[in-house]
């Protein structure tokens, strides 16, 4: 996954919420901010107990409008600052999110999701302006361990918020997995945060998604200036950070099957359980979600006489995937929302004898 360095590392069997919580201690984080929501809830309450004993602070706020407040007071100081909920609460920060991007401030934000149907939600947003998060989705604990580790050198190598699209699955599933910093490279500077050190020097800072550049009263903000920086420094992210794709048995493969987050993994397994009895195919799973590997995805589709996706809502990851093959193959959907009667997405269709079904329809379908 990354040339990541495991520094005094230890193997512990923790479930997803507590590993994600301990990665995000790993990394620095030092402020928590959110308002219970399962299965984001787990999250917050092992931040609670475990930020207080290296010195951080998490705030159970009064709701998620004032947990990304709070973030976005905590990370203009440049205290590494992370907050997070499930899509639902997602939709009530859209607006500080959006503003936090356009201040260019680092920040971790986690959607536990109840299933996946937040995909548009977390990489195209819900906010205003012109403005992209980068956007990892770990495929169960062990990957999430190093991931959300990941978002944090990259919140704070772009000055810029990245989303850990996780699940139900991912928080309550128990795995054995070592938690140790990981090395991601040197610390970006922070020189831009206000730390109040150069208040009333007459080199006082702003920060803020209007501009970091002081005006006088009687001129203003020149905001087209602002957001055509802004736009430049997004291209420019987008370009350079590395867009991650897990692939296996494509090289030979008829169909290869697309996935992301949890739901990938049962893809996998259904995938190499096809191969056993000799079917051509394949799997490819998208771990960044914005950058999207399109390129190399279109290179494991290569030769494929058809390109399958999986995912626990109605389509909508698969609108990514058709962009990227560019009609090299034709692209079909096979998934749908399964849901619990809770709606959390502890989904009946999980499960590989139901996916090889689907994979095999698309196999022997004529062409």
């Amino acid at each position: 996954m990354s040339t990541s360095i495991p520094i005094a590392a230890t193997r512990r069997l923790l479930q997803g919420s507590e590993a994600i919580v301990e990665a995000m201690i790993a990394a620095g984080c030092r402020f928590f901010a959110g308002y219970p929501m399962t299965p984001f809830t787990e999250v917050l309450e092992h931040m609670a107990r475990r930020l207080p004993e290296v010195g951080g602070v998490c705030m159970n706020a009064e709701s998620e409008l004032e947990a990304v407040g709070m973030a976005w007071g905590a990370a203009a100081t440049g205290t590494p600052a992370a907050t997070g909920s499930t899509g639902q609460g997602l939709s009530l920060m859209q607006e500080s999110l959006a503003e936090i991007t356009l201040a260019r401030l680092p920040l971790v934000v986690l959607n536990m999701a109840r299933a996946q149907g937040d995909y548009w939600q977390a990489t195209r947003g819900g906010g205003h302006g012109d403005y992209r998060h980068i956007v990892l989705a770990p495929v169960d604990v062990a990957e999430a361990v190093e991931l959300v580790q990941l978002a944090f050198h990259l919140a704070a190598t772009w000055r810029n918020p990245v989303l850990v699209f996780g699940d139900y699955y991912l928080a309550h599933t128990a795995r054995s997995v070592e938690i140790g910093s990981l090395d991601f490279g040197p610390a970006p500077s922070t020189e831009w945060a206000l730390t109040g050190e150069s208040g009333g020097t007459g080199r006082a800072k702003l920060v803020s998604f209007l501009g970091s550049a002081k005006q006088r009263d009687d001129v203003g903000y020149d905001l087209s200036v602002h957001y055509t920086a802004c736009a430049e420094h997004t291209a420019r992210m987008l370009r350079e950070v590395t867009p991650k794709l897990d692939t296996g048995m494509t090289a030979d493969a008829e169909v290869v099957v697309v996935a992301f987050g949890t739901p990938g993994a049962y893809v996998r397994a259904a995938v190499r359980s096809l191969r056993a009895e000799g079917v051509r195919v394949g799997w490819a799973r998208p771990v960044t979600l914005v950058p999207f590997p399109s390129a190399a995805l279109a290179e494991a589709v290569q030769g494929a006489k058809a390109v399958a996706v999986y995912e626990n809502n109605t389509g909508q990851m698969v609108d990514d995937v058709r962009l990227a093959v560019l009609g090299a193959a034709p692209v079909e959907f096979i998934g749908g929302i399964s849901l619990d009667s809770s709606g959390f997405g502890i989904a009946p269709d999980l499960d590989v004898a139901v996916l090889r079904r689907r994979i095999l329809e698309v196999v022997e379908r004529p062409r």
